[in-house]
């Protein structure tokens, strides 16, 4: 299995989206995926300035940029949270 699916709050924008995520990309590289997909999703509205970090939901926990999906405890049904 090579994607799972999770569900992603954006507080900036107030949303969440449910989206599939290559397990074996490094986070930073996901993040980079999430942005330019909730731009498309808000028609531009979104653009941050920055780049986000991405956390879990439940924990709080912030993921390591270097790190890959598949080395984190992001699982099918997590909730993360893109700040």
């Amino acid at each position: 299995m090579n994607k799972i699916l999770v569900k992603l709050y954006v507080p900036m924008i107030g949303e969440e989206y449910e989206l599939w995520l290559p397990v074996n990309k490094k986070i930073h590289a996901i993040i980079k995926l999430l942005v330019k997909a909730v731009n498309e999703f808000t028609k531009g509205y979104y653009n941050p300035i920055e780049m986000p970090y991405l956390y879990d939901k439940i924990t709080a926990e912030v993921y390591d940029i270097n790190s890959k999906i598949i080395e984190t405890q992001i699982r099918n049904g997590s909730e993360l949270i893109l700040i």
